[in-house]
């Protein structure tokens, strides 16, 4: 595991979904997301995690099934009404597996 990344990816995906999140609350109404939260917030979950994964240099496609997959737990924080829970346990794993990305991708293994 690369701890660097780790913290970096953290970091970034935090900040990113939460200027979107800000600025599409600012942008929509509050029905809007009543209706189609559950469409958009996985896009720009996605989007976030693409973003990352650009200013990280690592690779595309791995660092999008990533955020798929940490997306999964947080499903469970909105079905209990918990989502900002959820997106702050969706953001440490999926800096785990970026972090791990970064260490496969390493050629010397460092």
């Amino acid at each position: 595991m690369d701890t660097p990344t780790l913290w970096r990816s953290a970091l970034l995906q935090l900040v990113a979904v939460a200027l979107l999140s800000i600025a599409l609350a600012l942008a929509l109404p509050d029905d809007f997301f009543v209706d189609w939260g559950w469409l958009v917030g996985p896009l720009a979950w996605l989007l976030c995690a693409g973003f990352t994964a650009r200013i990280l240099a690592l690779p595309l496609t791995p660092t999008l099934i990533g955020a798929v997959l940490a997306g999964l737990p947080s499903l469970l924080a909105v079905v209990v009404g918990a989502h900002w829970a959820g997106a702050v346990v969706a953001v440490g794993l999926f800096a785990l597996w970026c972090a791990r990305l970064r260490r496969r991708d390493d050629p010397l293994g460092a």
